[in-house]
């Protein structure tokens, strides 16, 4: 269990990190538009976030 939690963790490391790495400009663009939103667009963005993962996880572990 611990293992697949810090196998999940080091995933998403390597994504956010091949992100910066390739499209810094392109984060900076994100970043300003996430500013300019409203926070609770923000908060539902991450909540859908949060609740795509989940469903996704439990799919998977139907499998």
């Amino acid at each position: 269990m611990t293992q697949t939690i810090l196998t999940g963790i080091a995933m998403v490391l390597i994504i956010e990190g091949l992100a910066y790495a390739l499209a810094p400009s392109l984060i900076e663009r994100m970043l300003e538009a996430m500013r300019a939103m409203p926070l609770d667009l923000r908060r539902l963005i991450g909540v859908s976030a949060i609740a795509a993962g989940v469903a996704m996880l439990w799919i998977l572990q139907g499998f």
